[in-house]
């Protein structure tokens, strides 16, 4: 992997603020960019919709380095960068199992810039990811009952609640795929995954995750998906909640 000038000036400063204390740097979600070291959207606020995500793990982290590190980001963003998840090195393996979805997503895409790498010896527990793409999907469903609701039955307003649902929904199915052990960063084939598993000849996966980019639903297409965009999210919980279960895990 060809390191960006912006990422190795950020080694450098990070050198500057941990010294010997700086154990990892790692770059990812370099695939789901389409290019090296160029993520897509940033996880922090401010970044760039084209930012390069970085991870760091360190022997400590003080408030000292936290105020070394705050008084950089914007010269940070300014280069391309996102705000760089950072971790101490006795809190990184322990937060495992707290954050599947996201550390399964980094292992399955990431490229070590400098130290040792923290993945080497790592794996996600099947048991915790089934966790919490179950909570992913059972917080999908009763947010989408919630929201129909609130549209009064308006056509045009479910319409609305697709498309403000519909990047959410590509996420959750991106992760039922991961799960079902086929990684990928293209939420049109883990659509078509998902319904395949599911063994329906319900297209409204495929749809909705095709609104996932899209800035207007029509009224008239809000009004006929919304039906069985309900049934296929009530399908991925029922779905999820046995897969343990039905993989003998």
């Amino acid at each position: 992997m060809t390191i960006p000038d912006a990422v190795q000036t950020l080694e450098r400063e990070l050198r500057e603020i941990f010294g010997s204390r700086l154990q990892s740097l790692v770059v990812y979600g370099q695939r789901s960019s389409g290019h090296d070291a160029a993520g897509s959207a940033g996880h922090d606020a401010h970044g760039a919709s084209h930012s390069t995500r970085t991870l760091v793990v360190a022997d400590s982290l003080t408030a000292e380095d936290l105020n070394a590190c705050a008084r950089r980001v914007e010269a940070w963003h300014a280069a391309g960068l996102a705000t760089p998840l950072f971790f101490a090195a006795h809190e990184f393996e322990r937060s495992l199992d707290v954050f599947p979805l996201e550390f399964g997503a980094i292992l399955a895409d990431h490229s070590l810039v400098a130290g040792a790498n923290p993945f080497a010896s790592l794996s996600v527990d099947p048991a915790d990811l089934r966790r919490a793409c179950e909570v992913q999907a059972r917080s999908h469903l009763l947010h989408l009952r919630e929201g129909f609701l609130e549209t009064r039955g308006r056509a045009d307003a479910a319409a609305v609640l697709i498309a403000q649902s519909a990047p959410a929904f590509a996420a959750l199915v991106t992760s039922i795929a991961r799960l079902e052990g086929h990684a990928t960063d293209d939420a049109a084939s883990a659509a078509r995954h998902v319904e395949r598993v599911l063994g329906t000849g319900n297209s409204a996966v495929g749809e909705v995750v095709k609104l996932s980019s899209a800035h207007d639903v029509p009224s008239a297409e809000g009004e006929r998906l919304f039906t069985p965009y309900l049934e296929a999210v009530t399908r991925i919980v029922s779905y999820v909640d046995g897969w343990a279960a039905a993989d003998g895990r």
